[in-house]
């Protein structure tokens, strides 16, 4: 199982995790949930205290990704297989990213 923190302008939002069955779970923080001013991760993901559940990365996760010829040299370079969507967001989705939400390994 691989875990991963979630941030919006450096701001915990919730926890991201891979299960050992592939699947997929993201659950908003209780802090998150209780500010009311406080917005949802994405459309596709609106606040609730249920956890989401997915048989696959979520798309709003996904499509954080590259593709293409800078994906295969982002692979080739950090040594992660082409096929671990997850791996390669842990690793390229730190702190550069294309808005405010970033993905931090969790290492507890």
């Amino acid at each position: 199982m691989r875990k991963a923190k979630v941030y919006r302008n450096n701001v915990f939002v919730g926890l991201l995790t891979e299960e050992d069955s592939g699947s997929f779970v993201f659950k908003y923080s209780d802090s998150w949930l209780l500010d009311k001013d406080s917005p949802s991760v994405s459309l596709t993901l609106p606040k609730r205290s249920e956890e989401y559940r997915l048989e696959y990365l979520f798309p709003f996760f996904f499509n954080m990704l590259s593709e293409g010829a800078n994906k295969t040299l982002q692979c080739t370079r950090l040594k992660i297989d082409p096929n671990d969507n997850f791996g390669l967001l842990l690793a390229t989705a730190q702190y550069d990213t294309l808005g405010a939400i970033t993905i931090k390994p969790d290492k507890e």
